[in-house]
């Protein structure tokens, strides 16, 4: 049998054991509904207030700015749609990267404003700032790194550029391996991507930041999420984002290592190989190269043949069939390109392994088209 070796953490890391173990005995405690007032349901509030503290705590906010959604595309849509209504006398304009989750994109739609980036994925900053300081602009959006070819962004800065005009950041790729700086208005992240069950994302809304949910207000998360909560889901979010803080420092300087290995032996291994991203200011553990004259379908299929789970955006690979947005707005190539991410389960070995197969494989599909 093949030997499987799961390297797409960017798009869901492998459930934490500290959030399978919390899942497992909160079924039991947390099935309540928390709104209630008899001994289950105060039960099922004292957990939700728990598993709300520990996630904001994580993220920098009070539990009072911290909101449960039902996903970080949730999250996304309530926190753009909330801040964009509470300002609609200024404005409908949504300034953002080109670079964004499509998600941003989708929810800012027609309002959007998109700014460009440079070849590493990093938003020109000061055309940032001209857009955002124009009339009717509602809301700025920033990505804190891009989940694709991990470059951070300057928060810190873009956020002292929008004055008055609050920053939503899509935290989804950092949250769990480094603190999101600056003062962002609000901040949007999903918990698969540490390492938590899908199905729990986190809208946080720092205090003095209006916003106003694009629905009728019920009691459920102030009408941001409305529905009846998943509390032991919260509960194993709040497990894994607590205890992969804890493993994040060593961790990520594993997978630094590591990647900067990867891509230094793809791009002396391989002729035609493009390595982008920012090769220092990134996440520690992505890394996305693409291979000229490969069809990206079959380089990810042949190395899902040899027990390689990786992702690709190439056209044939996306429900949309069209290229990488983020990777076309870089201007690299957006074809044949390998996103690999590593997990918490990652060993050097399967790093190894991996890049001892992938110069054969590349060799062989190129030979089948001719080249």
């Amino acid at each position: 049998m093949i030997e499987r070796t799961y390297l797409d953490a960017a798009s869901a890391e492998p459930m934490h054991p500290a959030a399978r173990e919390m899942l497992l005995s909160a079924v039991d405690s947390g099935w309540a509904d928390p709104v209630r007032l008899h001994h289950e349901g105060r039960t099922a509030r004292l957990l939700l207030d728990n598993a709300r503290a520990v996630l904001a705590d994580a993220v920098g906010v009070r539990p009072d700015e911290l909101y449960l959604t039902t996903s970080g595309t949730a999250a996304i849509q309530t926190g753009l749609a909330a801040l964009q209504a509470a300002r609609r006398r200024i404005g409908t304009v949504v300034v953002h990267t080109a670079v964004e989750h499509s998600a941003v994109l989708h929810s800012a739609g027609s309002a959007g404003v998109e700014v460009v980036v440079d070849i590493r994925g990093r938003v020109d900053q000061e055309a940032f700032r001209e857009a955002v300081r124009r009339p009717g602009v509602a809301v700025a959006a920033v990505q804190s790194a891009n989940h694709e070819v991990g470059t951070r962004q300057p928060i810190a800065a873009i956020a002292q550029d929008c004055g008055d005009v609050p920053l939503f950041v899509d935290a989804s790729a950092s949250v769990g391996h480094e603190v999101v700086p600056g003062a962002w208005s609000v901040l949007a992240a999903s918990a698969h991507k540490w390492g938590g069950p899908a199905g729990v994302g986190l809208l946080a809304v720092r205090k003095g930041t209006r916003i106003a949910p694009a629905w009728p207000l019920d009691e459920r998360e102030d009408g941001l999420s409305p529905g009846f909560p998943n509390v032991p889901n919260a509960l194993a979010a709040a497990a894994a984002l607590q205890a992969r803080l804890a493993e994040a420092e060593d961790l990520d300087k594993q997978h630094r290592a590591w990647i900067d290995e990867v891509r230094r032996r793809v791009a002396a291994d391989i002729a035609d190989v493009e390595v982008v991203g920012d090769a220092e200011d990134r996440l520690p553990h992505i890394l996305t190269f693409s291979c000229l004259y490969v069809d990206g379908e079959a380089l990810v299929t042949a190395l899902d043949a040899k027990g390689f789970a990786v992702s690709s955006g190439s056209a044939c690979t996306s429900s949309t069939l069209k290229p990488s947005h983020v990777l076309a707005a870089m201007g690299v190539l957006t074809h044949g390109n390998v996103r690999v991410s590593l997990s918490r389960e990652t060993t050097y070995g399967d790093v190894d392994r991996f890049c001892q197969v992938l110069p054969g494989i590349v060799r062989r599909i190129r030979a089948e088209v001719g080249m």
